[in-house]
């Protein structure tokens, strides 16, 4: 199993889940199973233990309960975008008719088809914007049907390792369909493959995405762009990927599932919204376009400059094309991947040191980093 740094935040590759977490769930669900209430005050000395059954039969009702309200409330918002190659899911944002989805689910298309969860014809819809370095886009209805409901984003890092959330979507063209689990982590940084298939996870723009949730509920193609729900009737990510395990290939490992944090999905749809564009990424950039090098043995040795924008960050310290980066900061960087992947954990206007060899000298700069776009 390959790991990079930080090993707790950022998986590239990982092992396949074991299913615990589903399969404990499911035997508190089926220990609700009890005597009547009778049975259990005519029950004597076992009465405590019987008393101790009622009383998860009615914690497994409440659950179910609460299952099923979310679902009434929130499953509305959650639509099917179907282009002329694939299909996937998006959440209504507004009562304007936009509609928060994945980049990778319109690809290059800008005109679709949007079918609701109540029903009714597909309507039709256009681009608004597309941002695949953050693996988001919206796309606007042509028109507001009556009745149309946004659903609720949560605020920002309200996520909880262990909170139960429910997963809804179209996975496999199953329109409106709904999987639970719970929040299995937070924080982590992760690499999307891009259309060669490369990296640790199945799908996306070949972006490196930080501060995503974890999940064990299950995300499958046609998951992508739908919402990841608490028991509040809030959206707190936007299910995105599932993570492979590249000892089965191209195979998902089950139970572990991506989804971009509502925090970042609210900043990113407002800007395109109001500005057709991302304006603040508040992701931090070198401003400079890299291809990976080898060195005499064949390894990866750095990422060099293809080219350095006028007046961006990287030019501004001095740094210019045919540049080798091989570290940031107190990190080897051997690959774009290794450099991006660091980039991902900084902030526009952070301020680090960049080691790098030009004409086979080493040297280094202090970069005030820039803004991703």
């Amino acid at each position: 199993m390959s790991r990079s740094r930080n090993d707790h935040r950022r998986h590239r590759f990982l092992l396949p889940a074991t299913g615990t977490a589903v399969a404990c769930t499911a035997v508190l669900l089926a220990s609700g199973c009890s005597p009547s209430p009778r049975a259990a005050s005519d029950a004597g000395p076992g009465a405590p233990v019987a008393k101790a059954a009622v009383d998860k039969a009615g914690s497994s009702d409440a659950l179910q309960n609460a299952y099923q309200s979310t679902v009434k409330n929130v499953l509305p918002s959650v639509v099917q975008i179907t282009t002329k190659q694939d299909l996937g899911s998006g959440v209504v944002y507004d009562s304007k008719g936009d509609i928060v989805t994945n980049a990778h689910v319109i690809g290059n298309a800008t005109s679709f088809q949007v079918s609701l969860a109540t029903g009714g014809s597909p309507l039709a819809a256009r681009l608004v914007s597309s941002y695949p370095a953050g693996d988001l886009a919206v796309i606007r209805l042509s028109s507001v049907p009556k009745g149309l409901k946004p659903a609720t984003f949560a605020p920002g890092g309200t996520a909880a390792v262990g909170e139960i959330v429910l997963a809804m979507g179209n996975p496999l063209g199953l329109s409106s369909s709904v999987t639970q689990g719970i929040v299995s982590a937070t924080g982590r940084t992760v690499s999307e493959s891009g259309s060669d298939g490369s990296s640790g996870s199945s799908g996306g723009t070949g972006a490196t995405i930080p501060d995503m949730v974890q999940t064990s509920a299950a995300i499958n193609p046609g998951n992508s762009g739908g919402a990841l729900v608490n028991l509040d009737n809030q959206v707190i990510g936007i299910p995105t990927l599932a993570a492979t395990d590249p000892q089965l290939g191209s195979g998902a490992a089950p139970g572990i599932g991506f989804a971009i944090p509502s925090s970042a999905v609210k900043r990113i749809a407002d800007q395109i919204i109001k500005s057709g564009k991302v304006t603040d990424s508040g992701r931090a950039a070198l401003d400079v376009t890299v291809r990976g090098v080898v060195g005499s043995n064949f390894q990866p040795a750095g990422a060099a400059i293809v080219s350095a924008t006028k007046g961006g960050a990287a030019a501004k310290a001095g740094l210019k094309a045919g540049d080798v980066i091989t570290k940031v900061g107190s990190t080897p960087i051997t690959t774009v991947q290794s450099l991006t992947e660091v980039l991902a954990e900084l902030k526009p206007g952070d301020k680090v040191k960049v080691t790098y060899v030009r004409d086979s000298s080493t040297k280094t700069a202090e970069v005030t980093l820039g803004s991703l776009t």
